[in-house]
């Protein structure tokens, strides 16, 4: 097979992937305004990697994932429940995935997931399973999840379309 005809099929296979993605991540529900397609994220069973367990003193993703979503103007716009808006401008611990938006193996800005990555092209779960994070020192990459800590912010209008972000956050037990 020729680079061109190898080429053709690049967005075929793309567009699969992320048709998968969000078919895993969909949650059956009777409410229409969270069934488009998001979610906490899908841990898939045959994964080598663990899934988080849940940790005292570590804000849960249960609790995160328990915004509800309705499209409005080509945009989702969250409602977050009294247990969430409670974070906002407090000081947090959280866990996830690290998924690294910088060259390197250490980051400081980065995104953690509710889930590991499981294909380099596909975000692994809807914008309730990701944190962005931006930290104070740099934070190691690796496979395994990391915890953090520093102030959370819930965000209803942001403009990446991301509903959580910590600031200021340093490595944590």
């Amino acid at each position: 097979m020729n680079i061109e005809r190898l080429l053709r099929h690049v967005p075929l296979l793309l567009a699969a992937c992320l048709s998968l993605g969000a078919q895993a991540q969909q949650q059956p529900s009777s409410n229409a305004a969270t069934a488009l397609g998001q979610g906490p994220g899908y841990h898939d069973p045959r994964s080598p990697i663990k899934p988080l367990q849940e940790r005292e003193g570590v804000v849960s993703w249960p609790l995160l994932s328990s915004v509800t979503v309705k499209a409005e103007k080509k945009r989702l716009v969250p409602s977050f429940p009294a247990g969430v808006q409670a974070l906002d401008k407090q000081k947090v611990k959280v866990q996830g995935f690290m998924m690294p938006l910088e060259p390197g193996d250490k980051q400081r800005h980065f995104l953690l997931s509710s889930v590991p990555t499981s294909c380099s092209f596909c975000v692994p779960a809807g914008p309730e399973g990701l944190i962005e994070v931006r930290s104070k020192t740099p934070v190691r990459y690796t496979l395994e999840p990391v915890t953090v800590e520093g102030q959370m912010a819930v965000l209803s209008n942001d403009p990446y379309g991301l509903f959580y972000r910590v600031l200021d956050a340093q490595p944590a037990e």
